[in-house]
């Protein structure tokens, strides 16, 4: 008996943590994007390869792609996607960082699409 109390406490415990975990990434309602973020089209074909802006770029070694939840997703997970994002550039000009926008997001204008704006 003493076995199944322990056992039921542990499960208790690693299911509170697990929740606790969740939590954040659920309750995230607002991301801060950093100052040099661009607002563009990110199409991946061929990971590491993938269309900017109509324009053919490649993604960083060690690129993050977050989803519109702000989880990390894989560039091959979103092959021939079209997806409205803020993202930076790496001092070479590769795509480093990458954040699919939801809809409040993209309501925010303006945004610079470009470093000169």
């Amino acid at each position: 008996m003493f076995r199944c109390v322990t056992l039921a406490a542990v499960m208790v415990a690693i299911s509170s943590a697990a929740l606790l975990v969740a939590v954040p990434a659920a309750a995230q309602t607002a991301r801060n994007f950093p100052a040099t973020a661009l607002r563009g089209e990110l199409f991946v074909t061929d990971p590491p390869n993938v269309m900017l802006n109509r324009q053919p770029a490649r993604l960083a070694p060690g690129a993050r792609i977050r989803g519109a939840d702000n989880l990390l997703q894989m560039s091959g997970a979103v092959i021939g996607q079209p997806l409205l994002v803020h993202y930076t550039l790496d001092p070479l000009g590769l795509v480093l960082d990458v954040w699919v926008l939801t809809a409040d997001e993209l309501a925010r204008k303006p945004w610079p699409t470009t470093p000169q704006q």
